[in-house]
């Protein structure tokens, strides 16, 4: 069964209600714009005429876009992908070829599945993710399929062979969430540091992260005085958690997991009239959902994400490649909620499509993954802080970007942004610990030379 295919081409319709008329001045006129933020026409019209490679024809493009969206039911990058393509097609394709994403939705336990099938039908995997990556590297390695994801989560996946992570969050052996957490225990609430709390879902995924921040934290001279798990599903009654919390006279919370867990929690916190000075409810909660979800509690409340280096949505008065993204949404996606996941998402579309965009007419894999490399100081239009995606894992500047939940939506923290809407510099802790590594090209056998 093919999978669900999004991105056919926009046919071009006349709007004015006394007919269509004009001539080919008119239509260059009013053809679609394919420059995104401060890049120039990264989608356009063209001439190809070659299948050049796998899931290349004269005509279309196929990608790969991994969703656990029939386990979750979370559409953030198929949304995504289906705002870019159909803004990409109307402007012209990659230089003519339409731009089709295919969604393969891994449904939390299939990843292995549909990789195969990807490698089979997919040019690129582009602006996807799934929590269990690590069953499908090395498949992926195997059949030599570039990837541009969206989000990595096992050790076996971040940092992997033929990625690139636009971001800015992924690197070997180093916590990104360290400029974060020290301005939160160092600067903001200062008398939280000796009573840090973690609270995770109980899985093999979130207990590693569980062991990162709690090393990350330590080494930073932070305390942490609780530490413990919740049934992944969730629970009716989170009053025992909640009790917990206040016996330990925890102040500053990291809570990782489902954020609607994070709203009964807040209700059991609330019941007991008990409240820590912050919580951290990682950047998945950035959503329309979350604030809807605490309406009651967000007055004198303070929830935190970090969009390590990712422009927020309520700085478009500021970013051109926000505000434009905004109206891409409105325009082909208009009840869909811009998300955390939307974002990192769009990134990379757009380092896709700038990629693919110089290879001309011989599209071939090889050509974009080294164009994407050779990208020194990448922001995807404007939408993060620069990345040079010339040494992905090596030491970088490193951002982030604190936005808090207020009444009124998500808002910038009084967080010190020192480089536009980042506050940028901070040395991010490294792991003493052995968390695992990244497959690679070798493990299974095979050579970056191999990739055509």
């Amino acid at each position: 069964m093919r999978p669900n295919r999004i991105g056919v081409a926009v046919v071009a319709a006349c709007l004015i209600a006394t007919g269509c008329g004009g001539g080919g001045a008119q239509d260059a006129k009013n053809a679609a714009s394919g420059s995104f933020g401060n890049l120039t026409d990264i989608c356009r019209p063209g001439d190809a005429s070659s299948a050049s490679a796998p899931g290349v024809t004269a005509d279309e493009i196929e990608v790969g876009t991994f969703s656990d969206v029939g386990f979750t039911r979370y559409r953030d990058f198929i949304d995504a992908a289906k705002v870019f393509t159909s803004w990409c097609n109307a402007a012209g394709g990659i230089n003519g070829r339409t731009l089709v994403a295919n969604i393969r939705d891994t449904n939390l336990t299939e990843v292995h599945q549909r990789m195969v099938e990807s490698c089979r039908e997919d040019f690129f995997l582009v602006g996807g993710g799934a929590a269990l990556d690590g069953l499908g590297v090395k498949d992926r390695l195997s059949c030599l399929l570039p990837e541009f994801p969206a989000h990595v989560t096992t050790s076996e996946n971040t940092g992997s062979d033929l990625q690139l992570s636009s971001g800015a969050t992924v690197s070997e052996g180093v916590d990104p969430y360290t400029g974060f957490h020290d301005w939160l225990i160092n600067d903001e609430h200062p008398r939280s540091a000796s009573s840090i709390g973690v609270l995770v879902g109980d899985s093999p995924i979130t207990e590693v992260m569980s062991e990162k921040v709690t090393e990350s934290l330590t080494a930073s001279g932070a305390t942490v005085v609780y530490n413990e798990k919740y049934p992944p599903a969730g629970i009716s009654d989170w009053t025992s958690y909640a009790r917990a919390l206040r016996a330990e006279g925890v102040r500053g919370l990291i809570f990782l997991g489902e954020f609607r867990h994070l709203g009964r929690l807040q209700e059991a916190l609330t019941d007991i009239g008990y409240q820590p000075d912050w919580i951290d409810a990682n950047a998945t909660s950035y959503n329309s959902e979350f604030l809807d979800a605490m309406r009651d509690s967000l007055e004198n409340r303070n929830y935190y994400v970090d969009l390590s280096g990712i422009a927020p949505l309520d700085a478009a008065a500021r970013v051109p490649a926000v505000r434009q993204l905004k109206d891409m949404f409105d325009q082909y996606a208009p009840s869909s909620d811009i998300t955390f996941q939307v974002l990192r998402a769009f990134q990379a579309w757009v380092l896709f499509a700038k990629s693919a965009a110089t290879c001309g007419d011989e599209l071939t894999r090889a050509c974009v993954y080294h164009a994407a490399r050779k990208e020194t100081a990448w922001t995807a239009g404007g939408l993060q802080a620069p990345l040079d995606l010339s040494r992905p894992m090596a030491a970088q500047t490193r951002c982030f970007n604190v936005q808090q939940a207020t009444p009124e939506g998500w808002k910038a923290a009084e967080f010190g942004p020192n480089t536009g809407v980042f506050r940028c510099g901070f040395t991010p802790h490294r792991y003493t610990q052995d968390f695992g590594r990244p497959i690679t090209l070798a493990d299974v056998g095979r050579s970056l030379s191999e990739l055509e």
